[in-house]
Order: C-alpha cells, then structure tokens, then sequence
C-alpha cells in the first residue's frame, strides 16, 4: 500500500509525490529507501483524497499531531490540489492544527502563475529550500531540472513573506565536509522576509 501519511519525532508527514524538479545531492533517498522503517516511494499517484483522508485520519487517531507537515520523497507542490484539498479538510475539522510546507520553491515556475495567495489560510508556514548563496552554489547542492532555478526559489520566498505567511528560508550545512556562507545565506533570507535556519546534515537525513 502507498504510505501517503506517516509519522516522524510524534507529528503527521504528508507524501504525496515522488516526482521533484531538484536532485538534490543530500537528498534521503538518495540512499535509502524508508523513513524510520516507512517505505516512501509510491507504486502509483493515481489516488485521490479519499484516500488521503482515510489514511490521515487513521494516523491522527494514534497521533494527535498539532502540526502536519506536507514533506515526503518527492516536491510536495507538484501536487498542488491534493495539498489543497487536504489541507482545507484539516483546517476544518482540527483548525488548531498547524500546517506547514516544505517545498524547494518551483511551483510558480511550474504553474506559471502565484499559487501563494490560494493558500492563504491553509499554509500557516513554508519551509523553502534556499540551499545556497549564490546561484552556482545553488545548482552544485540542488541540481534543479529547471532554468533559473535559483532566482525562482527566491521570488516565491518573497511572494509568501508578501502575503504575510510565516516563511523560513533553510540551507543544508555541512554536508560531506562542505560549507555554505551562512551569513550570506540569513542576509538574503532577512532581504526576503524571511526567517532562517540552518539544517545541519546528518547521514540519515533526519
């Protein structure tokens, strides 16, 4: 069966894509296959939210999260109306549910239009990979499938933080030896109206 919902460190994950415009090189499943035992690669996308709920709510009843985060192995924008859906019948039925999504910031490129404002008041927080402080950092780290990759990471940063949603601008640190200029990388964020955070690479990704 397709693991659409699981569980990390007691909150709700939503996976509902394996498909990505990035290849990160420090991307989990690069080297593995599960999340703490959770296999995340779906034989199929052809579900609909139906099936998102039912396994929501199956979840929910073992784990009460106050927070469900939109993050699996793939981009989770890419399935932009399954998000919606989802996240509408959670801010209805648990409005005191905190809901965030981290993305790698290509979905105005892919829509060709600012997805932001439709999800104003469902997306409480966005985590955007901003993984770089300049746009060869950028590209050696996030080995996007797109062009001008980089520069489209930071307008749809600007385009949350003008929409007045919490968004945090994160940058992968220390990954294999390496090192990003982080204090570049908060200034750009700050410039953007953003917060920011630093991920400290691990092995395992998590």
């Amino acid at each position: 069966m397709n693991i659409l919902v699981y569980t990390l460190d007691n909150k709700i994950y939503v996976n509902l894509t394996n498909r990505c415009t990035n290849n990160c090189i420090f991307c989990l499943r690069n080297d593995k296959n599960d999340v703490c035992g959770q296999e995340l690669w779906l034989d199929n996308e052809n579900y609909d939210i139906q099936d998102l709920i039912e396994q929501f709510e199956k979840i929910y009843a073992k784990t009460p999260s106050k927070e469900v985060i939109f993050c699996g192995y793939g981009e989770p924008m890419l399935k932009l109306e399954q998000l919606k859906a989802l996240a509408e019948y959670i801010k209805s039925k648990y409005p005191d549910t905190k809901i965030r999504v981290n993305t790698n910031g290509h979905a105005n490129f892919v829509y060709k239009r600012n997805v932001v404002p439709e999800l104003k008041g469902l997306v409480d927080e966005f985590s955007v990979s901003l993984n770089g402080a300049t746009k060869e950092e950028y590209n050696e780290y996030s080995q996007p499938k797109i062009e001008n990759a980089y520069d489209e990471v930071k307008s749809f940063i600007k385009c949350c933080s003008n929409e007045g949603i919490s968004v945090v601008a994160t940058v992968v640190e220390g990954y294999k030896g390496q090192h990003l200029d982080l204090d570049s990388c908060k200034k750009i964020a700050g410039d953007l109206g953003a917060k920011f955070r630093v991920r400290e690479w691990i092995v395992n990704g998590y």
